[in-house]
This record gives C-alpha cells, structure tokens and sequence, in this order.
C-alpha cells in the first residue's frame, strides 16, 4: 500500500484550498497531512482527524498570525520536512507548498490552485498594498523568490490545475502542462434550496480590491437597483463610502443567511477575475444565474446566456448592459442548477483518485 503525504501552505482558514485538502484527505484516509502553520480550531474535523504536522514557522514569534511575513523563510522550512516514508505526495500550492524535497522513489503531484499570485501576475497590486516595511522586503527577497518557485516548480512530477485559466498560467510561468481537475463545491447543500426572487442583486465574496466589488457599487449606484453585498474585508469603508442608499452591506453572514440570499437573489453579480470561484458555482447549484465579467475562472463555470449572462468589459456600463440582457431573458433555475453539478465533490473524488492511480502505476513501470 502506497504511504501518502498532503503538503498545503497554511491550514489558518477554510477556504477552497483548504477544501481541496479536505476532499484529497477523503480520498486517502490513512494520509498525513503537513503544513507550515495550522489551526485546529478552524479546521473541519475530516482534516482534524489526520496527523497534521508543521513546520518551524508555525512554532516563530506569532506565526499563526503573521505566517506570510516569513514567507522567505518557507523554502527552508519546507526543505527540512522528512518525506522519506511516503511514495505519493500531493502539494496543494497557491502558496510555498510544492518546493520540498522529494525521496527518489515518490510521486509528486501538485494540484495547483495558481502559481503565486504575490510572485507573479499580482506582483504590482500586492506591492502597491503593502506598507512600507513590506516594500523594502518585498524589493529585497522577490528575485530570490521567484527563482526558488520556478526551480520547485522543475521538481514536480505532475501538475494539476484547478482551471484551464490556471493550467495556462502554469504553462506560461513554469512551462509545464497540467491536467485540469475542477476543484470539489459542495453543490449538494445548496440544491434543496427552493428559489424565489425578491427583487435584489447579491454580491458575495471578500472585499478586497481585486476582487471589484467597486465595479458593482458603482454600476447599482448608476441603475439604482436593489444590491445586498454580502462579505468584509479592507475595502468595507471605501465602498460604504461611495454607495447609494439603493446598495445594503451585510457584512460577514452564517450559512443560512447565505442560503436565504441565494434563494431571494435575482442574479449573483460577480465582477472580478478568479482562478476558478467557488461562488459562482455555488449560486447555480441554488438556482441563482451569474452575472460575471467574461474572464478567469468564470468562462469555464458559467454557460453565456444558459445559466448567467457574461459581460466583456470591467466598467460599470458593460455591467448594467448585461443585467439588461439579464432582465429581458429567461434563464432556468433548473439549468444553473444542471450545471453546477459538474463540479461536485464526489465528481472530484472520482477524477482525481483515478488520475493519481493512473500517474502511480506509470511512475513505478
């Protein structure tokens, strides 16, 4: 029986990357997971149950809370993690997961959430946010950085991406290709939920800035529609700020909250670029038709004039026209919800099981 390890780059939240971890460890029980900082607390118990073990960044000076500032630190931390006994190793990278070091024997595969966006594409946006000493460090350790992640990067045996948007990513940084596997959504929960429209447009997701909850408030500040914007983050005050009175903040709701606001939205808006987005998908598997900008991830979960409608440009009027099209359209519940069964969990439990056996029995002969 093959010994697997699943290496992940900080279990602090539960998000999809955490949810990848929770699904890859359904399908290998007796794994072990490892990771350079964790947090029971926040952990499903599915991850809890596993031998979790870190590295010396979760045992620095408030390494819990400040675990990217020692983000140069992470290549060495993940080098000095014995995988030794192991014979299939899944990194799950979005951030320093992929570099360690690798017994000759093993099969490593990484499913690849995206290449570092701090690294790479979002290099300029992430400099720009940072405060002055995260500047300096930034000038200082990113040369460095980058050539550390495209050498891990020359050390995995097999990549996986969670989208064809990201598989292209890691073709153009790390000149490899990838095999897409579409992450897991848990698309059974909101299934049940019956739809009834009250009137209003849902924003979901955190407030962040590239993320364009702005694009949103400024389009509905244009129309004057009803948006219920569900969600905190450091752009909270900016966008209350320039909001009309037609635009509610929610901020952080529970899960039968979201429920409620996905079974009474006319349309989730979605106007930013994700890898691949979780939120989308789970608003067609409610029934809920997406209106997303026509870039990243939601080309691929939203079918264009089936289950949303897609818009072109990121400006407020290429979005008022597409609710437009939206209004004078009559989209089914039930194909939204046809759709988003394609990324199930059990769909993913299924590929990505037969594809490691697949990888597993090519490695060994």
């Amino acid at each position: 029986m093959n010994r697997v390890a699943i290496v992940h780059y900080w279990l602090i939240n539960y998000r999809g990357g955490e949810k990848v971890v929770e699904a890859l460890s359904k399908i290998y029980p007796d794994s072990d997971i490892f990771t350079h900082v964790y947090d029971a607390e926040k952990m499903p118990e599915q991850i809890s149950r596993h031998q979790v073990q870190t590295t010396f960044i979760d045992r620095l000076p408030g390494g819990k809370q400040w675990y990217q500032s020692y983000l140069p630190l992470m290549p060495l931390a993940l080098r000095q993690l014995d995988l030794s006994p192991y014979d299939l190793i899944i990194s799950s990278e979005s951030g320093p997961a992929k570099g360690i070091r690798k017994p000759p024997h093993a099969l490593h595969i990484c499913y690849c959430h995206t290449p570092m966006r701090y690294l790479w594409d979002m290099a300029d946006y992430y400099f720009k946010e940072a405060a002055f000493i995260k500047k300096v460090g930034m000038k200082f350790f990113l040369p460095a950085l980058r050539k550390w992640d495209l050498w891990s990067a020359s050390q995995v045996d097999v990549f996986v991406a969670n989208s064809r948007f990201v598989a292209e990513r890691i073709n153009r940084i790390y000149g490899r290709e990838a095999t897409v596997i579409y992450p897991p959504v848990n698309v059974d929960r909101f299934m049940r939920l019956e739809k009834k429209p009250q009137g209003y447009y849902l924003y979901f997701g955190q407030l962040t800035a590239y993320k364009r909850a702005d694009l949103a408030v400024e389009a509905f500040n244009r129309s004057g529609r009803k948006l219920k914007i569900a969600g905190t983050g450091e752009e909270r005050k900016k966008l209350e700020a320039m909001a009309s009175g037609n635009i509610e903040f929610l901020g952080r709701v529970s899960d039968n909250e979201l429920d409620e606001l996905y079974a009474g939205a006319e349309a989730l808006v979605f106007p930013g670029i994700e890898d691949f987005g979780i939120v989308p998908v789970e608003a067609q598997a409610a029934g809920c038709p997406v209106i997303a900008l026509a870039e990243g991830g939601a080309l691929e979960t939203v079918i264009d004039r089936v289950t949303g409608i897609l818009f072109q440009n990121p400006e407020a009027e290429s979005l008022n026209q597409a609710i437009d099209e939206f209004e004078s359209s009559t989209l089914s519940s039930q194909a939204c919800k046809d759709n988003a069964l394609r990324f199930s969990e059990q769909r993913f439990l299924e590929e990505f099981s037969a594809f490691a056996q697949r990888q597993l029995i090519a490695h060994h002969s």
